[in-house]
């Protein structure tokens, strides 16, 4: 391996992997390193500019904590979540589109019965959210897992306030036996990702904003089904045709519907105007054909 230059380098690199005993890995590692001195060799890379890549880099992992997963921002900015999402989530027409599961998901949100208000205290509008789960033929799913997620009125997330010690606007809920679903939050407002990073850097840099929709996060699973990861959008936004993650699916676009004081869906009285969504979902069954 002595004398290696531009020309032979790229096969010695993958000469090294050749013993690999995980197939898939070395499958894997020989693409990214094709892929990388391609790259290297078609925009004509200088040292200065593999050292400031090398320093973005090392600036993303610095910048990512418990509750700040900057990489899996800078894999939604750059389109590289949507684009393994789409390759991993083809379904028959009739299923509920998949979308970015997005940097703000925690593990072990809090259970809650249906019916709850899951906002806790995070500040928003009052909306009232219900639909029903089903399968593709129809069949109702019942007691399927409902994971929700969301920012609050000022863009945050619970887990993005350092003081907060409780979640907020995030929950686990079980659908009834007939699959329907029916919580209370707050209305989703749009929000700009952090962008206090090098991805807000990276931005700035491409003359873009940060911004994306209103929406609700959703993970449902329900055993004998393909697990869906999914938001709703809320129509008539301003970043619809612009979200900073590429995320928005058209028939994910619901109308979130304004109502005066008065009665609401739980049977309460509501002093101040609150909003309703109503949404459907339907589940891919892990036997369908792709």
């Amino acid at each position: 391996m002595q004398n290696l230059n531009e020309d032979t380098i790229t096969q010695a690199v993958i000469a090294q992997l050749a013993h690999t005993p995980d197939p898939r890995l070395k499958q894997l590692l020989i693409s990214v390193v094709q892929h990388l001195h391609s790259f290297a060799r078609d925009v004509e890379l200088t040292e200065d500019e593999l050292m400031a890549g090398i320093r973005i880099l090392t600036q993303v992992g610095h910048t990512c904590c418990e509750k700040r997963q900057e990489f899996i921002l800078l894999s939604d900015t750059l389109g590289l979540s949507t684009l393994t999402m789409a390759m991993n989530n083809r379904k028959p027409a009739g299923c509920t589109e998949a979308t970015v599961f997005g940097p703000f998901h925690v593990e072990n949100a809090p259970r809650y019965a249906l019916g709850t208000d899951i906002a806790n205290g995070a500040k928003g509008e009052p909306c009232f959210v219900s639909g029903v789960i089903r399968g593709l033929d129809g069949e109702a799913l019942p007691h399927a897992r409902i994971e929700v997620w969301q920012a609050d009125a000022d863009g945050y997330y619970d887990v993005q306030y350092a003081e907060l010690d409780q979640a907020r606007a995030r929950a686990v809920l079980l659908a009834d036996a007939n699959g329907q679903y029916f919580f209370r939050s707050i209305v989703a407002e749009p929000y700009p990702i952090p962008h206090d990073g090098p991805v807000g850097d990276m931005l700035r840099a491409t003359g873009r904003h940060p911004w994306r929709p209103a929406h609700l996060h959703f993970m449902i699973k329900k055993d004998g089904y393909e697990t869906l990861i999914t938001h709703v959008f809320r129509s008539g936004g301003k970043y619809l045709d612009s979200d900073a993650v590429f995320g928005v699916r058209s028939s994910l676009i619901a109308d979130w519907i304004r109502h005066e004081p008065g009665p609401a869906p739980d049977a309460s009285v509501m002093t101040t105007p609150f909003y309703t969504l109503e949404y459907d979902f339907v589940l891919n069954p892990t036997t369908a054909a792709h």
